[in-house]
């Protein structure tokens, strides 16, 4: 005998056949229907996300200080970003560069996102948030560059900022998860500031879109298949060949040898799952600690709408657990973290 959950009994909780958690139902059943192309209007892009989060944004957050510091980017350009450090916390603390996410196009904005605090408190980490920018004005390579001038500058200002620079992780969600993975690349290229650690979380890694999820998550009210293909248009530009850069799409990169220990966290419902869980597949092969979280059942970026369920809840408890495990382990190496990971 099977027993159905209470979400597969309605037809309005169902996403191309794909079943939505039963507790994100109800929120999944409000959602309502995007643009075909959000990027057409960016400026409204940018409005929206502006007026979603200003509750969360202007909140006065006693747990952290913020100061607003200023560095020369590649091109001359003023990169400003905050210094996130939890309230009343003293000596060297590990660091956490932080890339926030938004399609490469909006985000942030305003200041430092509730993630950027909570990975500052959870991990008792110097948090660098950074203001890279964007597209469509600034297309590839400006803002991934100007993500790695931060990385540097974090290592080399170590001191200043009171954080390890042996102790450097980098983290974000969705495109700033795309954004951390090319800066590990980019690190280990270049040879550059060591990472102890890169937290990929429903990271957007693959221009190809040629994935089973990319394919299957048609709906219109979450971030879908067709979307990315918009938004990879508008950050490598729309007559962009078939030639990515693995700068900008990390899944190009053919050597994923000697990267930093990794953490890749999915969602079921989103068209960016296969390409996460294929990149940590191949993490693994080439030797690369990896650790792997998927949601059933949840959608990109659904602790966004659904903040208050237990699911989300335990989903941000798991990714920020992992950075402070990363961080507080004395900064072992990757032979040792090995052994127990």
């Amino acid at each position: 005998m099977h027993a159905h959950s209470h979400a597969h009994d309605q037809g309005a909780t169902r996403s191309s056949h794909l079943a939505v958690h039963p507790e994100l139902a109800d929120v999944f059943a409000a959602l309502p229907e995007r643009p075909d192309n959000p990027y057409a209007d960016v400026a409204g892009l940018r409005a929206g996300f502006r007026a979603l989060m200003a509750p969360l944004m202007s909140a006065d957050d006693g747990r952290v200080t913020i100061r607003r510091m200023s560095l020369t980017g590649p091109d001359g350009n003023t990169i400003d970003v905050q210094v996130l450090r939890p309230a009343g916390a003293e000596g060297v603390l590990p660091g956490v560069l932080y890339l926030h996410g938004g399609g490469f196009v909006y985000g942030e904005l305003d200041g430092p996102s509730p993630m950027a605090r909570e990975a500052c408190v959870a991990a008792g980490a110097v948090v660098v948030n950074v203001h890279y920018r964007l597209a469509p004005e600034h297309r590839y390579p400006a803002g991934v560059e100007d993500c790695y001038a931060a990385l540097v500058w974090m290592a080399a200002h170590a001191g200043e900022l009171g954080l390890d620079a042996d102790r450097i992780a980098v983290t974000g969600a969705s495109a700033g998860g795309g954004l951390s993975a090319a800066v590990c690349l980019m690190a280990r290229d270049r040879r550059g500031p060591r990472i102890v650690w890169q937290g990929l979380l429903i990271p957007c890694l693959d221009d190809r879109l040629h994935t089973a999820s990319a394919r299957r998550v048609t709906d219109r009210r979450i971030c879908n298949g067709a979307g990315l293909g918009h938004t990879w248009d508008t950050y490598l530009g729309p007559d962009h060949g078939p030639d990515t850069p693995a700068y900008a799409a990390p899944a190009r990169a053919t050597d994923l040898s000697g990267l930093p220990p990794a953490y890749v966290l999915t969602c079921g419902l989103d068209p960016l799952r296969d390409e996460g869980q294929d990149y940590a597949r191949r993490l693994t092969e080439a030797d690369v600690p990896v650790e792997t979280k998927d949601v059933p059942g949840a959608w990109h970026f659904f602790e966004a709408y659904a903040p208050h369920t237990e699911v989300a809840r335990r989903t941000t408890v798991h990714w920020l657990a992992a950075l402070r495990a990363a961080l507080t382990s004395g900064g072992i190496g990757q032979a040792e973290m090995g052994m127990w990971s």
